[in-house]
């Protein structure tokens, strides 16, 4: 497992392998699967011609399921907008998009309000309590005032990642937190080709103020429960980089549950975390087989059988701890479709599937609805957002036609 060490510099070598104290699954057994992959570069692709790192790739509308739903002007409030309303970033326009969760945020009767242009190829958000959304962009960090719906500023990056592109290894932000007192903002900078950074921006003046070095493709970036850490996940290099919030010293932590064989081309490399509140451990789930639960005191992970053997993607928790889990669909063909995975803090699972890819996932502010995006960052995504009642195992999912390949969404 991988273990805390001294601070990381860009050119440590990668630690132990955590496959030594795991069982192979039959993910392992398909590893050659992803040795082809490797050829492709692709590092979430499945069959697909993604752009190797560092290209530009626009994305391929001809794979998209679903319908884009343009905004309704005569639906959008005079006013603020009204809490509950969903917020998500629109990778395919360079919007992010207002959605109306219809009646009583089930999705019965719901749309699109309005849509704010924010920056090339939108991919994470976060929102303050303050009502601003900060969305991390290609060209720089967007800040949003939600209740006006308008775009206040653009932060760039102090990073150099090159041209501004399009594409799922486009360089630019991806994964972004807030700091719990809200006086900061910590976005993951992908670096085509090389190690991220995480970069810290000041919420008051809009200047980035620091940058420490993480892994390569920073998908997720959390924040310890009493704000002292940073978490990025560094998905190409099958980590985690702990960066202290003060100081900017990181500390590079391994979580590879099925080893690291593969390299840029395994599939089994971890993509999005949440952060457990009661004892601020680490929850990344791989593949709907393994949970892993990383230490990040220790650098030791754990690892717990999942059940919905499908690819999986984001993840968030509900106030309860039931922690849910994207999947997005097959990358082998054993693997199950994509489902959303809802696994309460004991560890019983239901299993609910989704009607084609999917990405990320919020949960409503009384726990009684998860709000799935159906973009993904890989040809073959959908365009809505699948929402699922949370307290109603015999509810059907509703599909909401609203977003252009959305990936990062929040409830306002």
């Amino acid at each position: 497992m991988g273990v805390a060490g001294s601070p990381r510099a860009a050119t440590d070598a990668p630690g132990p392998r955590a496959a030594s104290r795991t069982a192979p699954g039959p993910r392992a057994r398909r590893l050659a699967l992803g040795l082809l992959a490797a050829a492709l570069l692709a590092g979430c692709a499945s069959g697909t011609t993604e752009a190797a790192p560092g290209a530009s790739a626009a994305p391929d509308t001809s794979a998209a399921s679903g319908a884009v739903a343009a905004p309704d002007p005569s639906r959008a409030p005079a006013g603020r907008t009204p809490e509950g309303t969903l917020l998500v970033a629109d990778f395919g326009s360079d919007t992010v998009t207002f959605v109306d969760p219809g009646r009583d945020g089930s999705g019965e009767g719901g749309a699109p309000i309005a849509s704010v242009k924010v920056g090339t190829a939108p991919y994470g958000l976060v929102v303050g309590e303050d009502g601003r959304a900060w969305v991390a962009t290609a060209e720089g960090v967007a800040v949003v005032d939600t209740r006006q719906r308008t775009r206040l500023a653009l932060v760039p990056y102090a990073t150099e990642s090159g041209p501004v592109t399009t594409g799922e290894y486009r360089g630019g932000g991806m994964g972004i937190a807030l700091a719990p007192d809200g006086k900061h903002v910590y976005v993951g900078v992908n670096v085509p080709g090389g190690d991220g950074t995480v970069e810290v921006i000041d919420t008051a003046t809009r200047e980035v103020t620091g940058t420490a070095p993480v892994g390569m493709r920073p998908f997720d970036v959390d924040v310890s429960p009493d704000g002292r850490e940073v978490y990025a996940t560094g998905h190409d290099s099958f980590d985690v980089t702990a960066v202290d919030a003060r100081s900017l010293e990181t500390r590079r932590m391994e979580v590879a549950p099925y080893g690291t064989e593969g390299g840029l081309g395994s599939w089994l490399k971890p993509h999005y975390a949440v952060v457990r509140p009661a004892d601020g451990k680490l929850l990344l789930p791989f593949e709907g087989e393994r949970l892993a639960v990383l230490d990040p005191r220790t650098g030791k992970v754990t690892v717990e059988r999942m059940t919905a053997d499908t690819h999986q993607h984001g993840a968030a928790l509900a106030p309860d701890g039931t922690l849910l889990v994207v999947g997005t669909g097959p990358i082998g063909p054993d693997d199950e479709d994509p489902s959303l995975t809802v696994r309460t803090p004991d560890g019983r699972e239901r299993v609910v599937p989704l009607d084609g890819p999917h990405e990320d996932v919020a949960v409503s502010e009384d726990g009684r609805t998860a709000y799935v995006t159906g973009g993904f960052t890989r040809d073959g995504y959908g365009n809505g957002i699948t929402v699922v009642g949370l307290d109603d195992e015999e509810s059907e999912p509703v599909r909401l036609t609203a977003g252009n390949r959305p990936l990062g969404i929040a409830v306002l």
